[in-house]
């Protein structure tokens, strides 16, 4: 038989439930792990990624092929891309009451999930303090988008979420300190005890949660955990699919005096006269701004 046919043959499918830098685990259908490289210079692979691998010694392989994506969940900037996670159907965003969250790094989130068209879910966490009313309170305007918005106390009560991932691969992202681990241990008790099988799986060395990671809740359910966010640059994202984002924009979009109208400053802008008529909030419109700036700013630099 030709070697090119042996190799096909040897290879396997799986799924990346775990990654450390260039090395990632690979989980087969029958639940066996294998750590495993890429080949050559392959572009990034993300958890959650369906891939076809081939042994290269016990418990060890190479990545020969990424399956096509369902949807890819990742942040950039000008120069760089940071994948988060692949193949998921519902993004959860982790906030808490305290410390306080970002209402921008939301936005972020969300612009990012719009622009995969993946659901997105708000958990608003620690409700057991008591300044849970206001910070819940302060979200009332994304439900009233059509956000989900799910208040939690992980600590007492996980159950409220766990209803919410059932039947979706879901992936939890959000600022530190949000209480994400807390989650994490109340939906699998045993977590703590799988990190460091995976980091002792990858030969890192160092603990794997600086690093997004793949648990089975049950048959249906799965959960990608990723590690803390502090920024979320969407410099992937067109200004027209930016716009877009805004789901509250749609309605208004095409409306505007100029066609090529970016909302800042432009006469006539229908954007802008939604938000002095109290149509869509001044917060949400700075987001944008912000972004667009940003936007437009890098694009002349890199011109």
């Amino acid at each position: 038989m030709p070697s090119g046919k042996k190799q096909k043959a040897a290879r396997q499918s799986g799924t990346i439930i775990a990654s450390f830098g260039r090395q990632y685990l690979v989980e087969l259908a029958d639940g066996t792990t294998i750590a495993c490289v890429t080949r050559g210079k392959r572009g990034a692979l993300a958890c959650g990624d369906h891939v076809a691998i081939a042994a290269t010694a016990p418990g060890q392989g190479v990545i020969e092929t990424i399956e096509p994506r369902a949807s890819l969940f990742y942040r950039s900037e000008v120069q760089r891309e940071k994948l988060i996670a692949a193949n998921v159907t519902q993004i959860v965003i982790v906030l808490a009451v305290e410390p306080a969250f970002h209402q921008e790094l939301l936005d972020r989130c969300l612009v990012a999930a719009e622009h995969e068209k993946i659901r997105a879910l708000i958990a608003l966490n620690k409700m057991d303090l008591a300044t849970s009313p206001a910070a819940l309170q302060s979200l009332e305007s994304y439900g009233a988008l059509g956000y989900g918005v799910l208040p939690l106390a992980a600590k007492l009560d996980i159950a409220p979420l766990r209803a919410r991932l059932s039947g979706h691969i879901s992936v939890l992202v959000g600022q530190s300190g949000m209480g994400k681990s807390t989650i994490i241990n109340r939906l699998l008790p045993d977590a703590a005890a799988r990190v460091g099988e995976l980091s002792q799986a990858l030969g890192s060395g160092r603990h794997t949660t600086t690093h997004a990671q793949l648990y089975h809740l049950d048959a249906t359910s799965h959960l990608i955990d990723s590690p803390g966010l502090q920024e979320f640059g969407l410099h992937h994202v067109s200004p027209q699919d930016l716009e877009h984002g805004f789901v509250e924009f749609r309605p208004l979009l095409g409306n505007c005096k100029f066609n090529d109208c970016r909302h800042l400053s432009e006469p006539g802008c229908a954007i802008a006269a939604a938000v002095e008529r109290g149509d869509i909030r001044l917060q949400r419109f700075n987001s944008y701004r912000t972004l667009i700036t940003q936007f437009m700013r890098k694009a002349k630099r890199y011109d």
